[in-house]
């Protein structure tokens, strides 16, 4: 049975957006070891990195009632590549370099998917392993109180 279209479409923009957040996530230095050992496309930009803020938004209890947190420094970055595709860097912080090369790696990575198997998974590991780590760390310290009912 083949996929509609539509379904295909869905899934391509469900693996895009997973790269691009582990692009954001990953760290500067791991993306320029990943591009060392790839040949890196004439590209242009489009948007240079500029630095600015975006609201962050939460939800009471976290399923709740949405409100405004507070705001986060971002830096984004496009280019386009000589064959025309483009790419878009959203990090959070102030590192422009950063947001260059998650876009470099974001229209590598339309135009060769492939990639994303040799340098994706290896930064999603990367990235799940370093959030397990925390997460044992802050349940290491985690207390729990029992509230004690008097009985008469």
């Amino acid at each position: 049975m083949n996929e509609t279209p539509q379904a295909s479409e869905k899934e391509a923009i469900k693996q895009r957006q997973h790269w691009m957040a582990v692009l954001a996530r990953a760290n500067e230095a791991e993306l320029e070891n990943s591009l060392g050992c790839l040949d890196l496309p004439e590209y242009r930009s489009l948007r240079a990195p500029e630095i600015g803020l975006a609201m962050v938004r939460g939800r009471t209890g976290g399923t709740g009632q949405p409100f405004n947190l507070g705001e986060t420094t971002m830096t984004r970055c496009v280019i386009e590549t000589v064959s025309g595709a483009r790419g878009f860097g959203y990090v959070r912080g102030r590192n422009r370099r950063h947001a260059e090369l998650a876009a470099i790696f974001d229209a590598l990575l339309q135009e060769r998917p492939e990639l994303g198997q040799s340098v994706i998974q290896p930064l999603y590991d990367q990235w799940q392993a370093a959030r397990s780590l925390q997460a044992r760390k802050a349940a290491s310290t985690r207390v729990d109180f029992m509230t004690m009912v008097r009985g008469e």
